[in-house]
Formats: structure tokens, C-alpha cells, sequence
């Protein structure tokens, strides 16, 4: 039982991810360079609030419970600001390494488009978040141990697998949302990437009433990915095409920069 709620969670949690991987990325090794860099981008901001969170708790009155609340909501709050200033700083490098790309390129289009930079990008965000996220639950799946035996929620592992799944896709979605807002200066779109974000951190507080937090969050997911979906240059048309089999530029893997 134990093997199965392991697997079973790893996969729904990294499933989509890691497919959009291999059929998108993993066959570019520029793409799987910049993930990577994505991904250290995001430890970089762990990094930073763990540093900022270690310095509080030893300076708090511990034996406060209310102040103890009060930090991990600014815990929170700080690692969502933090995560989407790295994001804006790796943008910001991966536009000066476009432009170099751009510069050794015998060709007159970069090697690859802001909007692939985006989408990669979001991905190692996602991977190296829900990895994080993921990988104690994941530990304690394999027991021993039996969830819910003293009346707690027997969803715990299940709906955690799901939460990972959501954020994973978000921070995708979040990447190329912010990245064409960086590029239009819509600062509009770049606020509310962060309060999504926010949104979508703070929901977790209301576990263990898991319905109350998975529900909106995949309501964020799908909205979030309709607004990806058209910043990317999408369009009714082509979707149709592509669920048809009828445009075999649209998937990512051919698509030209542009």
C-alpha cells in the first residue's frame, strides 16, 4: 500500500510536469540549460527567505503563539516577494543572454524566443517548487505509519500530491504571464502575477480543510492557463487546429522563434 501511495502521488504531482519535459525540452539542450538555471534562480530565493526566516524565529518570543502565526504569514508573504523578484532578475539575465546568443548566432532570429525563455523557465521554477514541496511527504508516504489513524484527514498525501501538481503548473503559467508583462511593461499584469501568487500561498493556511484550498486554487490553475495560453500567441484558431492534428507548428517542440 505504501509503494502504491508513493507512486501514485509522485506521479500525479510531477506527471504533467515531467511530460512537457520530455517532449518539449529535453530534446534541446538549450532548453534544459535554461531550466536549470530556473531552477537555481528559484533556490537562490529559498535561500534568501530561509536566511530572513532562521534570523526571525531566534530573535521572536517562541513561546508566543500568536507571534509564531504571525511569522509564518510573513514567512509566506516574503518567500512569494522573493520568488518573483528572482524571476524579474532572471529575466532581466536572460534578455542580456539572448542579446549574446543573438550576437554569436550566424542567423538573424535569436536561438531561441523570449516566449520559449518563458515557458522554460516557469517549468524549472515549478520543478525545483514542487520538489521542495513534495519530497518529505513523499518520505513519509512510504511509512511506517497509517495517515488518519488518530482522526486526522485521510487525504493528507493525496491532496498534497494534487496541491504540488497546481503550484508545479502555476509557476509555468506565472513565468510566461510574466515575462510578455516585462516585455509590453504592462506593470498591471506583473501585480497581479504576485497576487496569485499571494492568493494561491496564503489558500494553504485554510489545510486541513483541503476543499477549501484545492478547489480555488484550480480555478487559479485554469484561469492562469487560458491567460498563458493567449500571452503565448494563442488563439481559438490554432488550438483547434492543434487538437486536430492539423498544425504541427504549434507544439512547442516546432515552434520557430520569432
Amino acid at each position: 500500500m505504501t509503494a502504491s501511495v508513493f507512486f501514485g502521488c509522485t506521479f500525479i504531482a510531477f506527471g504533467p510536469a515531467i511530460a512537457l519535459f520530455l517532449f518539449t525540452i529535453a530534446r534541446d539542450p538549450l532548453r534544459v540549460i535554461f531550466l536549470i538555471a530556473g531552477a537555481f534562480f528559484w533556490l537562490c530565493s529559498l535561500l534568501l527567505s530561509s536566511l530572513v526566516w532562521f534570523i526571525t524565529v531566534q530573535i521572536s518570543n517562541k513561546e508566543s503563539s500568536s507571534q509564531q502565526k504571525g511569522l509564518l504569514i510573513f514567512g509566506v508573504v516574503l518567500s512569494v516577494l522573493l520568488q518573483e523578484t528572482c524571476r524579474f532578475g532572471y529575466y532581466k539575465l536572460l534578455k542580456k543572454a539572448n542579446e549574446g546568443l543573438l550576437m554569436l548566432s550566424a542567423e538573424e532570429t535569436m536561438p531561441i524566443s523570449i516566449r520559449q525563455l518563458a515557458y522554460v523557465s516557469g517549468l524549472g521554477f515549478g520543478f525545483m517548487s514542487g520538489a521542495f514541496s513534495m519530497v518529505n511527504i513523499l518520505a513519509d508516504s512510504v511509512g511506517p505509519g497509517t495517515i488518519g489513524i488518530h482522526g486526522d484527514s485521510q487525504h493528507y498525501f493525496l491532496s498534497s500530491a494534487f496541491m504540488t501538481m497546481a503550484i508545479v503548473l502555476l509557476h509555468m503559467f506565472w513565468g510566461v504571464v510574466f515575462f510578455d508583462s516585462c516585455e509590453k511593461q504592462h506593470w498591471w499584469s506583473l501585480a497581479v502575477v504576485v497576487i496569485s501568487h499571494l492568493l494561491v500561498s496564503c489558500l494553504t493556511f485554510q489545510n486541513p480543510q483541503y476543499v477549501g484550498s484545492l478547489v480555488p486554487t484550480y480555478i487559479i490553475v485554469f484561469l492562469l492557463g487560458l491567460w498563458a495560453f493567449f500571452c503565448s500567441g494563442g488563439s481559438l484558431r490554432n488550438l483547434k487546429l492543434c487538437l486536430t492534428c492539423k498544425d504541427k507548428d504549434f507544439l512547442l517542440a516546432n515552434h520557430r522563434p520569432r
